[in-house]
C-alpha cells in the first residue's frame, strides 16, 4: 500500500509520502502561484507515486466543529476521490501546522514557510497520524 499525505493551503500544498513500512516522509510541497497547477502538479505527485490511498488533513475548529476550512476539505477529498477512484481519508490536522512550525528557528520561519517545508512537515505528522492508527506499533517498538 502506497500512501500520500496532503496538508492542502491556500498558497502551497505540502506533501508526505508512507507505505506499509507505517513511517510517513515528507516530499517536497507544491508552491506553484496558480492554483490550477498546484491542482495539477498534485495529481503528477500522485499517480507518479502509484498512490493507493490519499490522507487529507481536516482542520476541524478547536470545539470540533467543521467551518469553512474543514468544508473546503471535505469537498476537496470528493473531488479527488471522483477523479482518482482512491479513498481519501481525513484527518484531523489541528495544530499540526503550529507543531511542524515550531521544530525551526523563529528567525527562519519566513523562509521557510514560502519554501514549503512546514506545509510538508505538516503533511508528514498528518499522514504519521493515519499510519499509526492502520499500523499500531507492535508492544517491541513501543516505549
Amino acid at each position: 500500500m502506497r500512501y500520500i499525505g496532503i496538508d492542502l493551503g491556500t498558497r502551497r500544498i505540502g506533501l508526505a509520502f508512507g507505505d506499509e513500512l507505517g513511517v510517513g516522509t515528507p516530499l517536497p510541497a507544491l508552491t506553484q502561484a496558480d492554483a490550477g497547477e498546484r491542482q495539477a502538479a498534485l495529481l503528477t505527485v500522485i499517480r507518479e507515486r502509484r498512490a493507493d490511498e490519499l490522507v487529507l488533513g481536516h482542520p476541524l475548529n478547536m470545539d470540533d466543529t467543521a467551518g469553512p476550512k474543514a468544508k473546503e476539505a471535505e469537498v476537496f477529498a470528493a473531488k479527488l476521490r471522483a477523479e482518482l477512484g482512491l479513498p481519501v481519508h481525513l484527518v484531523d490536522e489541528r495544530l499540526t501546522s503550529y507543531e511542524a512550525e515550531s521544530s525551526i528557528a523563529k528567525s527562519k520561519r519566513r523562509e521557510v514557510r514560502a519554501s514549503g517545508i512546514i506545509d510538508s512537515r505538516a503533511a508528514t505528522l498528518i499522514l504519521q497520524d493515519y499510519l499509526n492508527q492502520v499500523f499500531p506499533p507492535t508492544e517491541e517498538e513501543q516505549p
